[in-house]
């Protein structure tokens, strides 16, 4: 029996999205997409906020945005979901300072979420999250290349932060550390979230793509992008996927009209019993009234043809059911 591994890009729930949802139930921030994301075995997604009512805006140096969701509902929005594991190096994390910062990794802690990505020093961001999808276990290594003035120290709480070059020898040896973690786990399946890059491009660098193969290389058995709020093409490298950007699956941010940064997709990977990726499936999804909704028609359509120019370049295969993309690996 396939077991299913659900992955969404950037989940910002401050700013109007926090106050929409305090007059509505929790779980209306999922839209319609609620009934899809509950059948998953696993989901995984990049958690673009801190989880607080405490702190204040960070302005050691300067921020345009800070965003911060309130904990009564959030937490029980990611329950209600399903949400197995967040993705916590990011941009915007300690967007209300350490106060707010160590409050989202209480609380996902007592909600039985598991996380990577940012912790009280440098060692605990680089631990990997640990959670079961279905029989498959799966481990989960969170790194940002994003605001390094968050990145957290052997004794101060932050991101866990790397410059994206396979040359730089303290990238390789901070990788191959939480690698390292993860592998001692003896987990089933490896994932590489990635919060790399600026915002609003459409196709990653020479260098970031150099950096995603090497990943493969060392044992990643799937990258999973985020941070351009867009998404970008699917790439498959010796038979694992790589998911350069996933773009934006709830926020509140202004839309682009050509790059409709509100359009993206649910990635499901589909897992043999033994973790090996066989196939990801794009479940096109757009955002509206704050929330994650299927995609209508039009939306799936424009979504659909702008992955396969996307993927393109990469010669990947993309297959059509129904609305959903398929990508096989093999």
């Amino acid at each position: 029996m396939t077991t299913t591994l659900g992955l969404t890009g950037d989940v910002m729930l401050g700013r109007l999205v926090d106050e929409r949802q305090l007059q509505r139930p929790p779980r209306a921030v999922w839209g319609d997409l609620l009934p899809r994301l509950t059948t998953l075995d696993g989901l995984c997604l990049n958690l673009e906020c801190c989880l607080s009512t405490r702190g204040r805006p960070w302005e050691r140096t300067e921020r345009a945005f800070h965003f911060r969701a309130n904990p009564r509902w959030a937490v029980p929005a990611l329950e209600a979901a399903g949400v197995d594991c967040c993705a916590l190096a990011n941009n915007h994390v300690l967007d209300y300072e350490e106060a707010a910062l160590l409050d989202t990794l209480d609380v996902l802690d007592e909600a039985d979420i598991a996380r990577s990505g940012a912790g009280r020093t440098l060692s605990a961001a680089l631990e990997p999250a640990l959670f079961e999808a279905g029989p498959v276990e799966v481990a989960v290594i969170s790194l940002t290349d994003n605001t390094p003035e968050y990145a957290a120290t052997p004794t101060a709480p932050g991101t866990a932060y790397v410059d994206i070059d396979v040359e730089d020898a303290t990238t390789r040896e901070r990788v191959g550390e939480a690698l390292d973690r993860a592998r001692e786990r003896d987990p089933d399946l490896v994932v590489a979230s990635l919060h790399w890059g600026p915002n609003m491009v459409t196709a990653p660098s020479p260098k970031f793509r150099a950096f995603a193969r090497w990943l493969v290389d060392e044992g990643v058995d799937a990258v999973h992008g985020h941070s351009a709020h867009v998404f970008h093409g699917v790439e498959v490298y010796e038979g694992r996927p790589i998911l350069y950007d996933t773009g934006d699956f709830v926020d509140d941010y202004a839309v682009s009209e050509s790059l409709r940064n509100d359009r993206s997709f649910l990635f499901e990977l589909a897992l043999a019993a033994d973790g090996t990726v066989t196939e990801v499936r794009l479940r096109p999804t757009e955002i509206r009234d704050f929330a994650v909704h299927e995609a209508r028609p039009d939306a799936a359509a424009w979504s659909r043809d702008r992955m396969r120019e996307l993927s393109a370049p990469f010669g990947t295969t993309i297959e059509r059911e129904g609305d959903t993309l398929v990508v096989p690996m093999a």
